[in-house]
């Protein structure tokens, strides 16, 4: 489904100074796969993860979903690759403070067709997977830790994406929530959804069919 083909990814950082976030680095992600990507603090695996998901463009290379590369497609084909075949789980959350929980997830949703009602019975439908119905009208600083990583998991669910990017879902957040987060990776990877995780939680590489290991912007295995 993904091929990275040569990516890298230079930062300048003055006139005379630059660091390299990604070099030469190739990779496949077949559908329907689960993919764990692991490596120090500043390997760059979120800077991978951006590329992939079109939130970045490389300094070079190449990254084909499908045969068709989105480094060189236009802001506007890389905005409608970004909702309607992914979901991103970002790992500060970035929930809007002012909104509810059921609106932050049904955010998304304001661009398409959906009238008020049927976003929200989307975004209501979205919290009851993950174990939130009673939640709904809270605001995110009323939610713990945890909370708010479900939240972010159910609005980047809502769309249906058949690809969900995820920089360390599980890092800031207890066991219990942790297990809640994983079972619904699980399910969605059994339905066929693509995954692909940065995380340094063992028992979520354990899932993984490959795991890509980074170590100062290079794979390394």
């Amino acid at each position: 489904m993904i091929e990275v083909q040569n990516v890298s990814k230079r930062y300048q950082l003055d006139s005379n100074n630059h660091v390299w976030g990604l070099r030469d680095v190739s990779c496949h992600i077949a559908e329907g796969s689960w993919t764990s990507v692991v490596g120090p603090s500043g390997s760059g695996k979120s800077t991978l993860l951006a590329l992939m998901a079109a939130l970045d463009r490389p300094s070079s290379g190449q990254i084909l979903v499908e045969g068709k590369d989105i480094c060189t497609a236009s802001d506007v084909r890389q905005a409608i690759y970004r909702k309607n075949r992914i979901g991103i789980v970002f790992q500060e959350y970035q929930l809007w403070d002012s909104i509810s929980a059921w609106e932050n997830i049904s955010l998304p949703l304001v661009v398409t067709s959906m009238n008020l009602k049927q976003r929200k019975q989307k975004a209501m439908s979205l919290l009851e997977k993950v174990g939130l119905t009673e939640r709904a009208n809270h605001l995110p600083r009323q939610l713990s830790g945890g909370e708010r990583q479900r939240v972010s998991l159910a609005r980047a669910l809502v769309h249906d994406p058949e690809i969900l990017f995820a920089d360390e879902p599980t890092s800031n957040i207890d066991k219990e929530a942790a297990d809640k987060v994983t079972g619904l990776f699980v399910e969605m990877n059994k339905r066929g959804n693509t995954i692909v995780v940065i995380s340094h939680d063992p028992e979520l590489s354990s899932f993984a069919d490959q795991i890509l290991t980074l170590d100062k912007g290079q794979l390394v295995r």
